[in-house]
This record gives C-alpha cells, structure tokens and sequence, in this order.
C-alpha cells in the first residue's frame, strides 16, 4: 500500500488527531496543534513510519528539523533511516559559528540558523517541519542546506498530505 496518497488508513487516523484551534496565535490563523498528534503513541508512531517508508532507500544523509515542531519529528526520522539530524535555530540559540538566513513569515519576519559545517557539500537533505504557510522558513531552510529554492525534484509534505512541486 502506497503511503503518498490518502489510500492509506493511518493517515486519516493522524488527520484525526491534530487539533485545529481559531485564531491562534492571532485571529485568523487556524493553528494546527500536533501536542493532541504526540499524545497518541499509535498516530506519533505511524506518522513516523510513514515518513521513514517514503524516504528510506532514497540515499538522504541529513535530516534538517526546523525549530520547534521539526525537532519532534525530525530525530526519528533521521534514526530510522541512518541519517544525521541537523537542527535549524531561532538566532542565537546555537553555540559556536553559525550561518543565518532572514526569511518573511506570514505575520513578520524571522531567521534560521545552522552550525558552520553540518551539511557537506553533494549531501542529500530531508527538511522537517509541521506545515507551511508562506514558504519562507521552507526556502531559508533551503538556503541554509544550499539549495535554490523549490528545484524539479523538491516534495513538499506537510502534516500529512503529500503533493509534488515543480
């Protein structure tokens, strides 16, 4: 059974399980709150393997997990498939020499920021995140790990539902 498309039974048990709640943090904006998604060991489980079924054998050498939600999901997956889990940081929360990338969010401006030296050059990037908005924490995420932003080949996932770029 393919786990990319909605035939899968997990994935709407997962959908199932992540809270949606108005106006947070800010009117207008429908908060998907995976805190109800961790509480259930089953849903945090498949959603795990469903990552690790889609991106095992596909010769990724690094899982990048975005600040905060990515770095629930992203060391998991980096174990299961023997990758390095790399975290992308708010400023100023990393020790030693980072590199940064400002990028427009929907409701301001923010920055991430990643170890000099984490990703080598011809390394194969998994980005971790819980959902995207705008795309600019995927794009400065993309920045970071040296990639233009959305090449032919970039998958885009998010929560649960999967689609193609390009």
């Amino acid at each position: 059974m393919s786990a990319y498309r909605d035939e899968d039974p997990r994935i709407h048990d997962i959908k199932t399980r992540i809270r949606v709640v108005p106006n947070f943090p800010k009117p207008g904006i429908m908060f998907q709150d995976i805190t109800t998604l961790l509480l259930n060991p089953k849903a945090f489980k498949d959603t795990i393997d469903l990552f690790v079924e889609r991106y095992k054998g596909k010769n990724i050498s690094v899982v990048a997990g975005i600040e905060a939600r990515g770095f629930i999901f992203g060391p998991p997956i980096a174990l299961a498939i023997g990758a390095k889990f790399v975290p992308l940081r708010k400023p100023r929360k990393l020790p030693g020499e980072v590199i940064s990338e400002k990028y427009i969010l929907e409701y301001g401006r923010d920055c991430l920021e990643m170890h000099v030296g984490a990703v080598k050059s011809g390394e194969r990037a998994l980005v971790v995140d819980d959902l995207i908005a705008t795309g600019g924490t995927l794009c400065a995420a993309m920045n970071l790990l040296g990639v233009h932003c959305f090449p032919r080949d970039t998958e885009v996932t998010t929560r649960t539902c999967w689609s193609r770029s390009g």
